[in-house]
């Protein structure tokens, strides 16, 4: 391969003219030339923190979907599926990922389940992440959710870091909200990014403790806006990336949208570019090439520096997207699940009659909720839903056994009629649903009990479902169709359901993840992420 375009030199800061070779995966030469040239070159985008779980896709076909917007590697956790299925859940995600022409760069996952407060399918203790680390496959130590266990030195979470410090590997970190001198405590044990900090504060104390910050744009978890503003003065310490992302809002876009949106910012093109491209194979020590000479032949060619369209992206020294279209073809997958739950019944969601209750709020574009507290004067006196006060049952079912459902209220879902429920539920994935009714939420989770796992919605007439058969929650479809399977039935649960939600069933994914605060829903029951403990539904006077 040769082409003649222009060079976005990032580290020189410059951009000229350049011959490019490219024979047997690798960039032969660089040359500078003295012609005009209307594209340009540069390093592939990189996620530096995503579940590729959460697009609901295998690797093979999410790479499929990601190559048209410039991305060439991920770092990706799979602590998604090794929640479900342990060490064999992992294997799959490597095996899979193996069999198509794209850099993924996996995790050991070291909160495995994210907490004890919750039913998991497996459990990864220190021998089970230590072998994981082993492996060439896997880069660094995942982000260590349960930071609770670090500040307090417990000696199981530290070996996991000891394991991963001892090979040289980083470690990721997840702490929302975390400063001061729990802070300090908690990077001084090694933890190295964090991509939870929700303001520009948080991420600027956070830098100045020598933590990295990944700046965060999912289909859910929005932090964007918050910290932009450290790319001008902090951009050697960030990085972009999207945590997690839904099969459609992939389809339209990736790392590239972070670029364009930091451009539009007036933020600098070569700092932007570095945060997109280069930080995440510095930091990951990824064999990511970076259009040198000698280097792997990973780059993509757009038309232009506004918009990046991006014509051509290159792995390895193949095309692998051009002109919008993906030229990877598609792998075999093979279905892995573990999933025993017995089919519910409406009786099983009934909640008990309180004075006052105590609500989970969801917040849209936000993994935290909030506390709040409604009196039966503002909510039914008699047990159940008040649509109409926008007061919810939210149910997380136990999928890996039979046992009954935790139950609590919910609001901020805005649904007016139905119910909605996924086996896509962080961490554990078991089964969450929100439902105006107790029958409502019984059809939905019995649905999915059926299937072995997917999304659903249910009005009182009709009923739309994608099914996710690896694990519960991915789809061995073509990515393509499910991308459009997926935008169907979440337009279904806004136009027909009435939610308000931008992204419904991703905010509904994380209604069971105990590590956010304030309130969330295990299958054990209502959980305070701030005491770390459980609370009654009914609030005591």
């Amino acid at each position: 391969m040769e082409m003649k375009t222009n060079l976005v030199d990032i580290e020189r800061r410059e951009i000229y003219p350049v011959k490019v070779r490219v024979n047997n995966q690798q960039i032969t030469s660089v040359t500078r030339v003295n012609e005009s040239c209307s594209t340009y070159i540069l390093p592939g985008f990189i996620d530096a923190h995503i579940h590729i779980e959460s697009s609901m896709l295998p690797p093979s076909e999410f790479a499929r979907l990601a190559v048209r917007h410039g991305t060439v590697a991920t770092v990706s956790d799979p602590h998604e599926i090794a929640n479900v299925l342990g060490i064999e859940g992992v294997e799959f995600m490597l095996n899979n990922a193996e069999q198509v022409n794209f850099k993924f760069y996996f995790g050991a996952s070291p909160c495995v389940p994210a907490t004890p407060f919750e039913t998991s399918g497996a459990r990864l203790g220190v021998e089970e992440v230590t072998a994981l680390l082993q492996k060439p496959q896997i880069k660094y130590l995942s982000e260590v959710m349960n930071y609770p266990s670090v500040i307090n030195k417990d000696e199981e979470m530290l070996l996991k870091i000891k394991a991963a410090q001892d090979l040289g590997k980083p470690v990721d970190g997840h702490a929302p909200g975390l400063r001061g001198e729990d802070l300090k405590r908690y990077i001084k044990a090694g933890i190295t990014t964090d991509h939870e900090a929700f303001s520009y504060d948080e991420g600027l104390e956070k830098i100045h403790n020598g933590m990295k910050i990944l700046i965060r744009e999912g289909s859910a978890a929005k932090n964007f806006n918050a910290l932009e503003p450290l790319i001008d003065e902090h951009f050697e310490m960030l990085m972009f990336c999207s945590d997690d992302r839904h099969p459609d809002d992939l389809y339209h876009e990736h790392i590239n949208q972070h670029v364009k949106r930091a451009l539009e910012k007036g933020h600098d093109l070569f700092k932007v570019l570095q945060i997109a491209c280069i930080n995440p194979v510095r930091h990951y020590n990824l064999d990511v090439g970076l259009l040198r000479a000698g280097e792997n032949a990973d780059f993509i060619v757009v038309d232009n520096l506004d918009d990046f369209t991006i014509l051509k992206t290159v792995i390895n020294g193949e095309v692998v997207a051009e002109n919008g279209k993906s030229k990877i073809d598609r792998a075999p997958v093979s279905a892995v699940n573990n999933f025993h739950a017995g089919e519910k019944e409406a009786k099983d969601f009934t909640l008990p009659a309180c004075e006052t209750i105590e609500v989970i709020q969801a917040v849209d574009h936000e993994l935290l909720t909030h506390e709040k507290l409604v009196t039966f004067g503002d909510a039914p006196s008699e047990r159940g839903s008040a649509p109409e006060h926008d007061i919810l049952t939210i149910s997380v079912v136990n999928r890996y056994e039979n046992s009954p459902p935790a139950v609590a209220y919910v609001s901020g879902f805005g649904l007016k009629q139905g119910a909605i429920a996924s086996s896509v539920a962080h961490d554990s994935h078991n089964i969450v649903a929100v439902g105006c009714s107790d029958e409502s939420i019984a059809r939905a989770v019995n649905l999915i009990i059926r299937q072995k796992g997917g999304i659903c919605a249910v009005s009182e007439t009709q009923e739309w479902l994608l099914p996710l058969e690896i694990a519960g929650i991915m789809s061995a479809e073509d990515g393509f169709s499910v991308a459009r399977q997926y935008e169907k039935i979440d337009r279904m649960v806004k136009d027909r359901l009435g939610s308000t939600l931008s992204a419904p069933f991703m905010t509904l994914s994380f209604m069971a993840l105990l590590v956010i605060p304030e309130l969330k829903l295990s299958d054990k029951g209502l959980f305070d992420g701030r005491s770390f403990q459980f609370i009654g539904v009914c609030r005591s006077n």
